[in-house]
This record gives structure tokens, C-alpha cells and sequence, in this order.
């Protein structure tokens, strides 16, 4: 090797090895040398959202996925790894929505049509930038094959299922309560909102009885909502409230004078407060539940504006909400009906995405019917079809899928795949029509004035058919060769986000599980493991940091030290002690190739030759069998961490410091037996060019191609070692 001085450079190698790699189609499975009856190989790429640059968390999938990629396409696989990426319904619509502020403009400012368009080509633009950001990380994936969740073949699919499942009885409208942020204007899913300790107040409330001059005590935190109120709930084994529940009482509903019953539910936590509590129908999901149960009215007193409504009462109408709560409580203290107030903390509900405060509103909205899904999904895994790593995350998947609820799939945004329903504007008979294209005339009267749902879908509902979306709409054997894909690596944050929706669609859709392993990946901390954010000022850039030391070194840091489902800590000092190997390997494969001079060893294997080894030629092959041996086997059981490990120390520790410096001085000395070292440090380097290729597939790749003769075009399609 030239510049025998110069140390490891990963800033004129890595871009040029890529374009190498490229240019031999090898990405492509089906241009690789495969024997007759190759076992596929699939992973489909968790897509990136298509609004922003990638961050270190994917750079973790990237790191993991190509390494397993990598393994089986030297295993003789069929491997396929495809990328794609994701329009990211809400989120996408958001950031947009500021760029757009910045210029002084809104999307109402658009109109619809102009803003889909200006966002698409956000998105494809943002697309084609991460697709660079992926090759400089090293991802060997399957270019030709990339797609976007809103590509038309794959719209159309998604809007395929919505119809099959309506067809079914499996999605309907309803009025239900629903999470809304009043920030972003649109229902959020469960998943979709977080949870804050905050610190708040606890009023306790005087609710006077009819003919009485007596009163039940209320405890709440939002006294704004009590005007909304349409009982009074306290648990039926609480004593305190027998005599009342026997005697069939009346409240009177302070400031609003409307009369209410005092009911009694299993479900009120007599603890709480004084045991009594508001009922507040159209504004707490608990409460919504009750009331179903009890047949009690839901009045809407706060609006989608996230402002109180007419029904709230002339003096509060119009009002936002923290403005209403200061005048209530006013009003309430004017009337001696403020009994106390104490400090308390809660968990308020937060939008993911904007971090407004949610408001629990009763809305007309689109659901799945869940359950008949969830169970399959439940048995898929029960009965091995689909195995998790680690396992524990299986325990926590039942859980949920058990208690699941039905899943509100309308978003009102304007970004994403719109709903295919229709309907009929006569006012005498306002049908509901689902088509895959906009019908000519109502089924029902034969209006021809048809108004499709301004909704779209979420975002959740299309990438949870991302593996057999992806694969229906490719080469033309690609579902019936592929799927189910043989892993789906992800972080075990969005299990439920999406891994549990991916197998009830697929399911659902193909009869079959949408694949067979789901490895879990841990988040990403910083060193002293804290959780990355921009407020922090602790978030490493992925890309800063391969311009800075390399690709390799990135990756090994990724994976080294850390099992699945835990949470990987990322540092600067990782990532330079991944540099030093990378350099390491570099400097001793350069002795190595200069040792031997233009001998072609690629034919000879060291049971074949004539050749008396010594004593440690013989134990560096020996720790090479036990380590290839380790790394395969770590490898195959998904212990990527160990066998990074493996690697590393094997050829620093065992070859670099023994048998490098052993055979060094066996040359220096012109030893009789220094060609039998020579063999050994030709077979040693080989074979673990290969074993340390799909973690650092840059560096591996560079020596390989200076190698005197090579049995193979390019490392990344040699024959593992055995």
C-alpha cells in the first residue's frame, strides 16, 4: 500500500468506495452472482420523515440494518434492503406551515391544492438530501427500489384497505371523544399524545342540593369545564354518599342553574378529592365513559378554537379557556361557593408534536374497529409466527393490544392521503359514499353534488402497510419473493406507533405476518445519558460527525457496547476510539500487504500447504476460528454488540499485538519460517476484512481493493468465512 505513512483518511476514501459500490449494481439483488435456488433475504427501511435532515437516532437503524444487510448478502443471500421514506402527515404539515409564517404567509393563504403541491415538493426535495445523508453513512440499499409513502401505487393501496375495511364493518364514523389539539387543528391519536407533570390547583366546589340547603362538594382541576356538566358521580360503596344516591337527589349546577343527578359509578376513585365527582360528558374521556354507561347528555362547552361555546353560557362565550377558569372561579367566590383550593400536581396532556395543551373533544371522526385486528395480532406472536428482540417487549405488546381502543385514522390536514369518502350534499338525504374514485352521482338519490371529506388519513395508518406496500409496487415478483421480509428493525418507542399497526395491517391485508423477527433498538443518550434535545444543546449531528471521523467510526461507536432495547450512548470520545481502530486496521493492513509484496496467497489455505507453522502462527489461526465462529453466531442471534466487540478485540489485542509484532521481528531476522508467517498474517487479514466489513464497510472495503490478487470484484460480495 502507497503512502505508507499517511495515516487513514476517511475523507478521500469513503465517497469514493460509495460510488464504487454503486456503480457494481451489487445494492440490487438481482444483479448479484447468486447460485440457482438463493435463499431472500428483505428489510424494509423504516422511513425517515421527509421534513429535516436525519439525526443520530437514524443513523443507529442505518448502522444496525446495514450491518445485517451486509452479513447475509456475504451468506450468498438474495438481500435486499429497501429504503424509503415518509411524508409524515401532521408533523410535515407543521414544519411547512413555519416556513411558510416566515414569509409571512398561511396555507389558508394557499389554498389547498397549491399547499399540497409546494409541501410535496418540500418533501421530495428534503427526500433526495437524506438519500445523499444515508450513502455518506454507508446504507447499501437497494436504490432502484426506493418509495414514498404517498407515491400513487402505494396511495392507492392505502385507500384500498380503507374501503375493504368499510366494506367490512371494520372502519366507521362516529361521534366519540377524541384527542384535539387546537394548535395544529386536528384529532390526535392516543399514541400521538404525551404526558407532563405540571403543577396545578385542586378546587373544591360547592354544588347546591335541590330543596336543600345542604351541598355536595366537588374536586376539580378545571372548574372551566363544570359548564359542561351533566351529573354528579360518586363510587356506590362509599358510605358518605348513601343516604344521597337512596333519596334519588338533585343538584343544581352552579352558574349555569341547570339541574343534575347524583349518580353512582364503580369507576369514581372514591380517594380523590371529597369522592364526588363533575361529570363532564364532552370534555374528559373517563367521564365520556360514564356517561355511555348512564345514557347521560354531553354538552360541547369548549370549541375546536380551544375557545368556550354558546352552550357554556352568555357570560363565558367566546372566552379562552385560561380567561374563563380566572372568571368562574370569580364568580363562584361572589357566590360563596369556593370552598378551598389546594396545590396539586398532574399529568396534563400534551400534543407530540406542537406541545399545545390537548382538549378531550366529542367530534365526528373516522375509527377502526380495533379489537377483531388487535387479536390476531396477539396470536401471531403468541404462537411464534413473530419473535421480538429482546423477548420482553413481547409482554409489552399483549398489554397494550389487550387494553387497546378504537383507532381515530381522520386528521383534519390537509397533507397526506385524503379520505375516499364522499358526500351527498341534498339535504334530504346527506348519503355517505367510500370509492376509490369520485362517483358521478349519489347511489342513494342520483344528486349529482357529491362533496369528498376534507380528512386525511394518518399518517400511521399508511406506513403501517409499509412492508407490503412497498414490495406490491415494485419489481413484479417482489411481494411473492420477499415478503414477509425477513426483519423489521426499528426503536422500540414507536412499538406500538407502528410495529403493532404493521402486523394487524398486514395481517389484515395479505393473510400473512408481515415479518418474521422484530428487533428493537434502545434511544439514544449523550454520555452522561440524558436525553438528546436541541434545548439541552447536547445533540450530535451524524453527518458532522462522519465528516469529522468517518463513517466506520460512527458506526462501530453505534453498536459497540450496547444490546438491543438498550439505550445507546453516544459520545465524541466513542466515536475517536472507533476512529483509532479504523486507523488501526488501515495501518496494519498495510504492513501486512507490504510484508507479503505481490505473493499471491488467495488460493492457498493453510491446511493445504506443505508449510510448518510455528507455535504462534498456529494459535492466531486456531482464535481465528473461534472468533469468525463467535461473530457468526452472534450475528445470527441478533448480538450485534458482541460480536462488534469480538471483532474489534480479536484483531486489535490478539493479531495486531501479538501476531503482527511476532512475525515483524521473524522478517526483520529473515527467519526461516517467516514465509509461514507471511501465510498467516495473509489469512488472518483476508478473513477479518471480511468479519469487521459489515460493521466498517469503508475502511474493509479500501484495503480490500488494493489486495495483489483478489478472489472476488468487490469485499462486499466475498464469501464469509467459515
Amino acid at each position: 500500500m502507497e503512502n505508507e505513512n499517511k495515516p487513514y483518511n476517511p475523507k478521500e476514501i469513503e465517497h469514493k468506495i460509495y460510488q464504487i459500490w454503486e456503480k457494481s449494481g451489487y445494492f440490487n439483488p438481482d444483479n448479484l452472482p447468486l447460485k440457482k435456488g438463493t435463499k431472500p433475504y428483505c428489510i424494509i427501511m423504516p422511513p425517515p420523515n421527509a421534513n429535516g435532515s436525519l439525526h443520530v437516532g437514524h443513523a443507529v437503524f442505518v448502522t444496525l440494518e446495514d450491518i445485517m444487510t451486509r452479513y447475509n448478502r456475504m451468506r450468498g443471500k438474495a438481500a435486499l434492503w429497501l429504503p424509503g421514506a415518509d411524508h409524515a402527515g401532521i408533523l410535515t404539515q407543521v414544519v411547512y406551515e413555519r416556513e411558510l409564517n416566515k414569509q409571512g404567509k398561511t396555507r389558508f393563504d394557499l389554498g389547498r391544492e397549491e399547499f399540497y403541491r409546494q409541501t410535496y415538493d418540500f418533501s421530495i426535495n428534503n427526500k433526495k438530501a437524506m438519500e445523499d445523508q444515508l450513502k455518506k453513512l454507508g446504507a447499501s440499499c437497494d436504490w432502484s427500489r426506493e418509495k414514498f409513502t404517498l407515491d400513487p401505487k402505494i396511495s392507492q393501496i392505502v385507500i384500498e384497505t380503507f374501503k375493504k375495511m368499510y366494506d367490512e364493518g371494520l372502519i366507521y364514523r362516529g361521534e366519540r371523544i377524541i384527542n384535539w389539539c387546537p394548535r395544529c387543528q386536528t384529532a390526535l391519536s392516543d399514541l400521538e399524545v404525551i404526558h407532563q407533570p405540571r403543577k396545578a390547583k385542586l378546587y373544591y366546589i360547592k354544588y347546591p342540593i335541590v330543596n336543600s340547603g345542604d351541598f355536595i362538594i366537588v374536586a376539580t382541576t378545571r372548574p372551566e369545564t363544570m359548564l359542561g356538566d351533566t351529573a354528579v358521580a360518586v363510587n356506590p360503596k362509599d358510605e358518605r354518599y348513601t343516604e344521597f344516591l337512596k333519596n334519588n337527589i338533585q343538584i343544581k349546577l352552579p352558574l349555569i342553574d341547570r339541574i343534575i343527578p347524583l349518580i353512582a359509578d364503580k369507576n369514581v376513585e372514591a380517594s380523590f378529592g371529597t369522592g364526588a365527582v363533575k361529570i363532564t360528558p364532552a370534555h374528559d374521556p373517563a367521564d365520556f365513559e360514564i356517561a355511555q354507561r348512564h345514557k347521560l347528555p354531553a354538552i360541547n362547552v369548549i370549541g375546536q378554537d380551544g375557545k368556550m361555546t354558546e352552550l357554556a353560557g352568555s357570560a363565558y362565550a367566546g372566552l379562552k379557556i385560561p380567561d374563563c377558569r380566572q372568571k368562574v372561579l370569580d364568580d363562584l367566590s361572589a357566590l360563596n361557593l369556593l370552598e378551598k383550593e389546594e396545590d396539586y400536581e398532574q399529568n396534563v396532556a400534551i400534543c407530540e408534536r406542537c406541545k399545545a395543551v390537548i382538549e378531550p373533544l366529542i367530534s365526528k371522526q373516522w375509527f377502526v374497529k380495533i379489537k377483531p385486528l388487535a387479536e390476531k395480532a396477539i396470536e401471531a406472536v403468541k404462537n411464534g409466527q413473530i419473535k421480538f428482540i429482546p423477548a420482553r417487549f413481547a409482554k409489552i405488546y399483549f398489554h397494550w393490544l389487550k387494553n387497546i381502543k378504537d383507532w381515530c385514522i381522520s386528521r383534519q390536514l390537509w397533507w397526506g392521503h385524503r379520505l375516499p369518502v364522499y358526500y351527498c350534499q341534498d339535504q334530504n338525504c346527506q348519503e355517505t359514499i367510500v370509492s376509490l374514485q369520485k362517483p358521478t352521482k349519489c347511489l342513494k338519490c342520483a344528486n349529482t353534488n357529491l362533496e369528498q371529506d376534507p380528512d386525511t388519513l394518518d399518517t400511521w395508518f399508511s406506513s403501517g402497510q409499509w412492508p407490503f406496500t412497498t414490495l406490491m409496487t415494485n419489481q413484479p415478483n417482489d411481494f411473492k419473493r420477499f415478503y414477509p421480509i425477513s426483519v423489521m428493525e426499528t426503536g422500540w418507542d414507536i412499538l406500538f406507533f407502528w410495529v403493532a399497526r404493521m402486523i394487524m395491517l398486514g395481517i389484515y391485508r395479505t393473510g400473512k405476518v408481515p415479518f418474521k423477527y422484530v428487533f428493537l433498538h434502545g434511544l439514544v443518550r449523550d454520555k452522561d445519558r440524558q436525553k438528546m434535545s436541541k434545548s439541552k444543546g447536547n445533540v450530535i449531528d451524524p453527518l458532522a460527525v462522519v465528516t469529522d471521523h468517518g463513517a466506520d467510526a460512527l458506526r462501530m461507536s453505534l453498536v459497540f457496547g450496547t444490546g438491543a432495547g438498550n439505550d445507546i450512548v453516544v459520545s465524541e470520545d466513542k466515536v475517536i476510539a472507533q476512529q483509532r481502530f479504523a486507523n488501526k486496521i488501515w495501518n496494519a493492513s498495510k504492513f501486512v500487504l507490504n510484508a507479503i509484496g505481490d505473493t499471491d496467497y488467495t488460493n492457498l489455505h493453510p491446511d493445504d500447504t506443505d508449510k510448518k507453522f510455528t507455535k504462534e502462527d498456529k494459535w492466531i489461526l486456531k482464535e481465528l476460528q473461534k472468533s469468525t465462529k463467535k461473530i457468526t453466531q452472534d450475528i445470527e442471534k441478533y448480538r450485534f454488540h458482541e460480536a462488534a466487540q469480538e471483532a474489534y478485540h480479536f484483531f486489535w489485542h490478539k493479531f495486531c499485538d501479538k501476531t503482527i509484532e511476532d512475525v515483524k521481528i521473524r522478517i526483520q531476522n529473515n527467519s526461516k519460517d517467516a514465509d509461514e508467517g507471511k501465510l498467516a498474517l495473509w489469512t488472518v487479514l483476508y478473513n477479518s476484512l471480511k468479519l469487521l466489513h459489515p460493521f466498517m464497510p469503508f475502511v474493509t472495503e479500501a484495503i480490500y481493493q488494493k489486495l495483489p490478487s483478489r478472489p472476488k470484484e468487490l469485499l462486499m460480495i466475498e464469501e464469509w468465512p467459515e
